[in-house]
């Protein structure tokens, strides 16, 4: 169904040799676009916090990024700048760890990938999930995909160290007035404002 999907922050590529034609990975590593070279792989190199200027007009059918969001200086103006590659069909998955619901678990050593030293970043499930949606994608999961059976897995999710938030882009999404209004005369915020066609307003 999804056939030409962007890997933002891909590695070596493992998840990409899956996507269908036309895919394209993200890397900062020039180690793994060499890979990409060796094995007809398209991996480029390139922040994910610019990733509008390195698909240019192209549009693709789903995005996947894992362990990456965590990282990002400004989370939420990736997730509108990839509107601009995105269909109204589009899907986004992201897979983040998490804070889990009951905070003491942080200590545990199932729990503590979540507070690397590289992280700048940190959600629980619903401040994740929210993050999504104030962007401008409808989220229709949020869950750990550690069993089959969608129950199941929700039911573990309060345990889980890390989730996945499944969404699809929001075409008609438009920033509320009082956010026009707060940015509307600041150049800084002109291309979040295009993206939305609210620059004018």
């Amino acid at each position: 169904m999804y056939k030409r999907q962007v890997d933002i922050g891909c590695g070596h590529g493992h998840y990409l040799t899956h996507f269908g034609e036309g895919s394209v990975g993200l890397t900062t590593a020039s180690d793994e676009v060499a890979f990409g070279k060796e094995h007809n792989l398209n991996i480029i190199f390139g922040n994910a916090e610019y990733l509008d200027e390195y698909l240019g007009e192209k549009k693709y059918s789903a995005f996947w990024a894992n362990n990456l969001f965590e990282h990002l200086l400004s989370p939420h103006a990736f997730l509108m700048k990839l509107k601009k590659n995105a269909t109204g069909a589009s899907l986004l998955v992201l897979g983040v760890p998490v804070i889990p619901k009951i905070v003491s678990l942080v200590h545990l050593k199932w729990f503590r990938g979540m507070l690397a030293s590289n992280h700048i970043n940190f959600f629980t499930a619903q401040s994740l999930s929210l993050t999504v949606s104030r962007a401008g994608w409808v989220v229709t999961d949020v869950r750990p995909f550690i069993f089959k059976n969608s129950l199941l897995d929700r039911c573990v999710r309060p345990l889980a160290p890390h989730l996945y938030v499944v969404a699809t882009n929001d075409e008609a999404f438009k920033y509320p007035p009082k956010k026009i209004g707060e940015w509307k005369d600041d150049d800084r915020y002109t291309d979040l404002l295009s993206i939305t066609n609210q620059y004018e307003q």
